[in-house]
């Protein structure tokens, strides 16, 4: 379990990394730090009930249970306060979002990590390809058309317009 909630933990915080232009509050991490703490207490008392059994050790043993318990009640304490602040994070995530869409120009770093995001989860904008008819980049360009990143891989002639929808 302790190795298990180690890899989930490092995993989110590998990804941030892929995506820390969308979101602006640093406490995001917080979670995956909490879980990586609770990996590693978990194995190290993993070990002292592995040891209390070996002894046959009745006091180890009953450490052993409150502590699991113990973790326990902060699981779930983590568990339903990530399900309280869900929409929060949904909302400051879309904010962040649409601002960094608005600074897309298509050649800064931004824009960079704004068409991979957009080519790797397979999605158009921050709710949907309307989203860049605000945008001053699709604004200036005057060609009604969103950036090639929008666009689905099965359309190879794909150019990004409005008028064809189904392409993006």
């Amino acid at each position: 379990a302790a190795a298990g909630l180690g890899y989930v933990g490092s995993y989110v915080v590998s990804t941030y990394r892929s995506y820390d232009n969308f979101v602006q509050d640093k406490y995001t991490l917080l979670p995956a730090v909490i879980i990586i703490c609770v990996a590693v207490l978990m194995f190290v008392i993993g070990l002292i009930g592995c040891c209390a059994t070996c002894r046959e050790s009745r006091v180890g043993l009953g450490v052993f249970l409150a502590i699991t318990l113990i973790l326990f009640a902060a699981e779930v304490t983590a568990f339903v306060l990530g399900f309280v602040y869900r929409e929060k994070v949904k909302t400051d995530v879309q904010g962040t979002m649409s601002s960094v869409f608005e600074r897309y120009d298509g050649n800064s770093p931004e824009s960079t990590v704004v068409n991979v995001l957009q080519e790797q989860l397979h999605c158009c904008g921050v709710k949907n390809y309307s989203d860049w008819t605000s945008t001053r980049w699709f604004n200036s360009t005057g060609n009604q058309s969103v950036p090639l990143s929008c666009c689905r891989l099965d359309f190879r002639n794909c150019t990004g317009r409005l008028d064809q929808p189904q392409e993006l």
